[in-house]
């Protein structure tokens, strides 16, 4: 077959099925009457479990791919509901979906066909501090990365093409898998920002071309907001008109009525958390090392120059410190005036309340909305010079050794600023202490041991959840000897073990028994500090648990012990995707974050879940929502984030997302604002809907 100079043909399946397939819970078929191009394509019907997948493995000699810079591959879904799927190439054979590899998603509407393109280029998008590119083809949907690892193009051993837990068995067809190299290189990327903080190679729905447009958008949207003021299904605190009375106790607190969890609220009315993340003002991106990415910065003389400021602490990117920039302040300043914070923080309170928003969640400027009096939440990040602990996949850092005598002291001096600010408030709904902690790590029993695998490689000296690991150990076995046994290890002494210990995996089912309650030791230690603290500074809020984003049920057991809500960041369609950990718990649970995000506004990356368009955005958050108020354990949801993240990526860590109800110019997503107001006139009836149990009360 004839190609272009710039692409390579793989794979278009018009022959047997290739040799270098390796399927893994999938049935597949060759099929004519739904292939894409009208020719032979490869259906895959991906039937359950974790992780299915079609898996395309170099045997012998691993593939050169060195002088492309993208991998295709078009999908055909023939069902009637959209499907996200996952893309893969790995360039070592210890891949595992973060490391030594690329990885993405993407998503195709009900009956579509769309081709997608991973960028394969050897430099990982971060060495430019950009999670997301810019892309160059309109009829090439970018598949939006996760893992951004830089690859060895000439040593690619495999790729896959893959879902996550899907509900039922879910078919796609797949052809033309090709290499190509028309991809942007990133040295060329110049001047893709202009002096709104917009993307100069498209235009939008709500882009910005003249100062002028920011007077109509304002004018617009008052409008719209003086047509659309409070929902009349809620009260003054959110909750639920036409709600049974319940015990009121003049803050917020827990209870299960008719079988179904709820939040009630100090007056003693049901209430379901719909909160807005990062509602505020300070998101910048890094300058320093990427000037020439902007069209337009200001001198020192600009009266918009206020919104730069020198950073330190850059997590990933190629600069760890520098000068940064904030163009959605500026533009607020160039919307509202001199006193852009006083309007701004009036029109996002009017906005919340006509939308439908009721909680202002994590990362917010919750006290510029007190006089707004709008239900909020509080974040607290404990930080000192306690001790660590690897779980070995550490992405925001090591886990707090709670062994260690100072954790405590650094909860509580981190803890205690805080609640005296808010005090005795009962708009504050409670507190979330830490966010996604490295819980697990590994690949043994979902991760469970990774903590015990970095504890035992810590010194005992220095390593207060080492020395309680040696101290469970020896309260179990008499001797090293007895140990040795049971482990199928040859420790000359205590001593030996009390120095750093690298295994990397167990051998026999005593050792997983003591990994397994070292771990649940260690997580109770965790919570129970946290929870004691946080009782004895504010025994009226709420303790909304620490936001897991990976976990093992073991630790979501010892959680709900101790946490009055249990707290998920649940990126998915939906939030049963969490059902497997939840199995056996009678405990209400809060998702602490979600979002969906696609490319049709002139940003870069779709965020972690992936839509097609923002009227494909606005479906499936109406989907979730339902999804949430139908399951009789959830009594909440926060999305992330109220702005769209800066369009060359947040300045610590790169993340350049599509994930905002406004854009960087202020300006709301039209198709969100509209469904939002729809779904959340409607929850409270249809959560509420028939009862499934005699009512009943329990917690706080």
């Amino acid at each position: 077959m004839a190609q272009p100079n710039d692409e390579k043909v793989l794979y278009d399946f018009e022959g047997d099925l290739p040799s270098v397939l390796r399927p893994t819970e999938v049935r597949l078929k060759l099929v004519r009457e739904q292939a894409p191009q009208g020719a032979q394509s490869l259906q895959i019907e991906f039937l359950g479990g974790e992780w299915p997948n079609l898996y395309f493995r170099a045997d012998g000699t691993p593939w050169d791919w060195s002088a492309y810079n993208g991998l295709c591959i078009t999908v055909h879904n023939p069902s009637t509901e959209s499907v996200q799927f996952g893309v893969r190439v790995d360039d070592d054979p210890r891949a595992d979906g973060a490391l030594y590899c690329r990885q993405g998603w993407g998503t195709v509407e009900p009956g579509k066909t769309r081709t997608f393109v991973l960028p394969l280029s050897s430099a990982d998008p971060m060495s430019i501090g950009m999670r997301g590119l810019p892309n160059p083809r309109p009829d090439v949907q970018s598949i939006a990365l996760t893992a951004t690892n830089e690859l060895r193009t000439q040593h690619i051993v495999a790729f896959q093409v893959f879902m996550h837990r899907p509900k039922q068995p879910t078919t796609l067809v797949i052809d033309n898998i090709r290499l190509v190299r028309w991809l942007p290189d990133l040295k060329d990327l110049r001047d893709i920002v202009d002096e709104y903080g917009q993307y100069t190679g498209a235009d939008w729905l709500g882009k910005v071309k003249r100062l002028e447009d920011f007077k109509e958008h304002l004018a617009e949207e008052e409008r719209n907001l003086s047509a659309h003021p409070n929902l009349p299904e809620y009260d003054e605190y959110g909750g639920w008109k036409q709600s049974p009375t319940l015990r009121a106790t003049g803050f917020f607190r827990t209870e299960k009525v008719n079988g179904k969890w709820w939040l009630v609220t100090p007056k003693g009315t049901l209430f379901l958390s719909i909160g807005m993340d990062c509602v505020r003002t300070d998101d910048a991106t890094m300058v320093t090392g990427r000037e020439h990415l902007f069209r337009w910065l200001p001198k020192d003389d600009d009266p918009l120059t206020h919104h730069r400021w020198f950073q330190t602490g850059v997590i990933r990117g190629p600069v760890k410190e520098g000068t940064v920039y904030a163009f959605y302040r500026a533009n607020l300043q160039r919307k509202y005036g001199e006193n852009y914070t006083e309007r701004w923080t009036d029109i996002t309170a009017r906005r919340l309340r006509s939308w439908g928003f009721n909680t202002i969640g994590s990362w917010s400027s919750w006290e510029r909305f007190r006089n707004a009096k709008i239900p909020y939440t509080v974040i607290v990040h404990p930080h000192g010079d306690h001790a660590r602990v690897s779980s070995g996949i550490d992405y925001w850092g090591e886990m707090h050794d709670p062994f260690d005598p100072r954790f405590e002291q650094s909860v509580r001096r981190s803890l205690e600023p805080v609640t005296q600010q808010v005090g005795d408030d009962p708009y504050c709904i409670g507190y979330f202490v830490d966010n996604e902690l490295s819980w697990t790590g590994g690949l043994e029993a979902g991760g469970l041991y990774g903590l015990a695998f970095g504890a035992l490689n810590r010194d005992a000296s220095d390593s207060p959840a080492k020395r309680a690991f040696v101290d469970q150990l020896r309260s179990k076995y008499d001797t090293i000897q007895a140990l040795n046994q049971a482990w199928q290890t040859e420790f000359e002494s205590w001593g030996a073990l009390e120095k750093p210990v690298r295994l990397t995996a167990t051998r026999t089912e005593a050792q997983r028994q003591d990994f397994g309650q070292f771990v649940r030791t260690l997580a109770e230690r965790y919570f129970s500090t946290v929870r004691k603290v946080l009782r004895e500074l504010t025994p009226n809020h709420l303790y909304l648990g620490a936001r897991f984003a990976w976990a093992h049920p073991a630790i979501i057991q010892v959680a709900a012990q101790h946490c009055d809500l249990i707290s998920f960041n649940i990126y998915a369609k939906e939030v049963g995707i969490w059902d497997h950990v939840l199995m056996g718990l009678d405990k209400p649970v809060l998702v602490g974050e979600f979002h969906f995000g696609a490319l049709d506004r002139g940003m870069f990356h779709t965020g972690l879940v992936s839509a097609t368009s923002q009227a494909h955005r606005a479906e499936l958050y109406r989907n979730y929502l339902y999804s949430m108020a139908d399951h009789p354990m959830f009594v909440g949801c926060h999305w992330f984030q109220y702005v769209d993240q800066p369009t060359t990526g947040r300045w610590f860590d790169g993340e350049n997302y599509n994930i905002g109800f406004v854009n960087t110019v202020d300006y709301p997503y039209p198709e969100m604002v509209a469904m939002a107001r729809r779904v959340h006139r409607e929850l409270y009836a249809r959560r509420y809907g028939k009862p499934t149990a005699q009512a009943d009360s329990t917690g706080r």
